[in-house]
């Protein structure tokens, strides 16, 4: 049974957990391969209209028997062991590790190693050195020996390739914290960062929001250099032949600029006024504490949070101050206990899982008015958010109205989520809700949502997730940069579903609707296909701008649209369904649009070809048959391969109610003879 600790969401089902239990072993460690039936062995072609309604009466049914009755639908976030890791080494840190968790996070971990010894950031995927590093060091910290052979096999796997010397910075910031690294040789953080305006070049609102917290509060930590040692060493993960830290070999002018700066501070960092570094320190405390949630996360996510909790402990606030104290409280919230194991979410997506399960839903046929619908929308009318956030220092006269991602990360509302929130409200029929007119209220909250998304649209017709044109790429050229994505440019994924929430309101005429067509436009790959920032990835893009064009206006027979058709239509897997690896961002000529099939890709995959007029085609019909060959009886779908990203490149994660969700609004669309609503 699993047990999530909440605040202001109590304990919540096991979803998610459910959908792979099988082999657990095998399946999580990434050496062995969904069990899909075969083109020869599909059901036979006699009604795939009944197939199709029959498959989607149980995963609705299942998706229905999800629901909190509070309202709300959430599934796990799957991710990589660094979460775990990383937790364990932060509680070493505060000196609050106790020996249940560390063995219980340590079994977790053992459980995700891959026969080579190594572990990966995804199902399927390949080693990632890091990531192999920051788990070895916590099996350590739990007391696995370096001469077991689970230890020695991840050992060889490291020098093999680079050793400690070509982990990314982050990790080695980690092993100075726990006395296995110097701090003279990592990257300068200064504090002092945080007194740039938002207009100069680097100042920290030029981050994105979840790297603008994670620097802010590093800034803090690096400042000290604390070390708090480990009863060992590591030596035995150094290669023979050192490898080089991540990205010493480019020779951009402006990192080469930024890698000579850093040396300099270096040298003259012991020198600056004790006074202003104190005042700088106290600042950025200020702002780290005027950002934390009401669950004492910062923004939902795991970097964020334990750095500011490490910058707190630094700068003397002790484990009972209730700032330290609520941000460790709420940990648990998103800690899970099963099978005597421990892993940690880097997020939770209540918001998100809701207004897609809503769409899903609705897409099937529930009447407007039906309870579960009506229940889910009442709680995400609670959720709308009203107050100020990060995203006024560019949009300063733009007034609230969105919705965040998480239960409580208000202080960041995202567009995304916001789109999808409309899109599911606007069918619900709420009539008289508690002495109220629950209409009005919905229209009214729908109203500032639409406004809020208008407002937040960059200058160049693109939106991106949580800010407006935070673009400036010359955040990407400094040395501590190499952890993943560090700015929120539009992406066609959001852009295309703000597109389509603009549209569904009838605004496809307005200014802002018609510059986010332009955009989709321009942004169209040469392929036909659109890249995918949130999910894997081309597959998830063209998903989501196909269905936005067409709402919009675009009829299917333009050029454009042909052309996804034809891309989709040539990379469907032989087995009718549709699947992409997320070494794709990496390697898209290898990887674009290839990988085993899964519900939610096919499904993606479906709903543009549905809103592109190709209900009778021959590429439906096989991904239909493939959605009702491979689901379970219980109405949902194995999906043990990841397909939402946090960071393309670096970091992802598996949703665990999109094999669910996407699966029944394709199905609904089909059924219901609806492209698109």
């Amino acid at each position: 049974m699993v047990t999530v600790q909440s605040g202001r969401a109590p304990t919540r089902g096991t979803e998610a957990q459910g959908a792979h239990k099988g082999d657990k072993a095998a399946l999580l460690s990434g050496q062995v391969a969904q069990t899909h039936l075969s083109a020869h062995e599909l059901p036979p072609a006699t009604d795939l209209g009944s197939l199709a309604a029959a498959t989607l009466s149980r995963a609705r049914d299942h998706l229905l028997g999800l629901q909190d009755p509070r309202g709300w639908w959430i599934g796990e976030l799957e991710t990589n062991v660094t979460m775990d890791a990383e937790d364990v080494l932060l509680r070493h840190f505060l000196g609050i590790l106790s020996s249940d968790d560390a063995k219980q996070t340590a079994v977790w971990i053992r459980l995700q190693q891959r026969e080579d010894g190594s572990w990966a950031n995804f199902y399927g995927g390949p080693g990632d050195l890091s990531t192999t590093v920051e788990a070895y060091v916590a099996l350590r910290v739990a007391g696995d020996l370096p001469d077991a052979e689970h230890m020695k096999s991840a050992a060889d796997w490291i020098t093999r390739n680079g050793g400690l010397t070509a982990t990314r910075v982050f990790t080695r910031i980690w092993l100075a914290m726990s006395g296995l690294w110097d701090w003279a040789t990592l990257p300068v953080i200064p504090p002092e960062v945080i007194y740039l305006p938002s207009w100069f070049p680097l100042n920290i609102y030029d981050w994105g929001c979840w790297a603008r917290q994670t620097i802010v509060a590093l800034a803090v930590v690096s400042s000290f250099k604390p070390s708090k040692p480990l009863p060992f060493t590591v030596d035995e993960l150094y290669a023979d032949v050192p490898g080089l830290p991540p990205r010493a070999d480019q020779k951009d002018p402006w990192s080469l600029a930024f890698t000579a700066l850093d040396k300099a501070l270096h040298a003259v960092e012991h020198r600056f006024p004790k006074r202003a570094r104190r005042a700088a320190l106290r600042r950025c405390i200020e702002w780290i504490i005027a950002r934390q949630e009401a669950d004492g996360c910062w923004g939902g996510i795991q970097p964020p949070w334990v750095y500011s909790v490490m910058a707190l402990h630094l700068m003397g606030y002790g484990l009972e101050n209730p700032t330290v104290k609520r941000a460790l409280d709420g940990l648990e919230r998103f800690t899970i206990r099963e099978d005597g194991m421990r892993r940690l979410e880097a997020c939770q997506s209540p918001v998100w899982d809701t207004v897609l399960s809503m769409v899903a839903l609705e897409d099937a046929g529930l009447e407007p008015d039906h309870p579960a619908l009506v229940n889910a929308a009442q709680w995400i009318l609670a959720e709308e958010i009203r107050q100020p956030g990060d995203w006024q220092v560019r949009r300063p006269d733009t007034a609230p109205g969105g919705w965040a991602f998480e239960f409580d990360n208000d202080n960041y509302a995202d567009t995304d989520d916001t789109a999808e929130v409309v899109l599911a409200l606007r069918r619900v029929d709420l009539g008289e809700l508690a002495n109220k007119n629950g209409a009005a209220e919905n229209r009214a909250a729908i109203r500032r949502g639409l406004r809020w998304l208008e407002g937040m649209q960059c200058k160049d017709g693109g939106w991106g997730a949580f800010d407006a044109d935070n673009t400036r790429e010359l955040v990407n050229k400094l040395p501590f940069c190499d952890f993943g994505a560090v700015i929120d440019p539009p992406s066609a994924d959001v852009t295309a579903h703000i597109v389509e929430a603009l549209a569904a309101e009838g605004l496809a005429s307005e200014t802002a609707c018609r510059r986010g067509v332009i955009w989709l436009l321009k942004n169209q790959e040469p392929d036909g296909s659109w890249f995918g920032r949130w999910g894997a990835n081309y597959l998830y893009g063209t998903g989501a701008a196909v269905p936005a064009l067409i709402a919009a206006g675009v009829k299917p027979g333009k050029p454009q649209i042909r052309k996804a058709v034809a891309w989709l239509e040539s990379v469907q897997n032989d087995d009718g369904g549709w699947g992409e690896d997320l070494r794709s961002y990496d390697d898209p000529g290898n990887w674009s649009a290839r990988g085993a099939s899964t519900a939610s890709q096919t499904a993606w995959a479906l709903l543009a070809l549905l809103a592109a007029g190709e209900r009778d085609g021959a590429a439906v019909e096989r991904g239909l048959r493939w959605l009702a060959s491979t689901q379970r009886p219980d109405g949902t779908w194995d999906e043990p391969y990841f397909t939402g990203t946090g960071f393309p490149g670096d970091f992802y994660l598996n949703y665990h109610l999109y094999r669910l969700a996407f699966p029944i609004s394709a199905l609904g669309r089909y059924v219901r003879g609806d492209s698109h609503d």
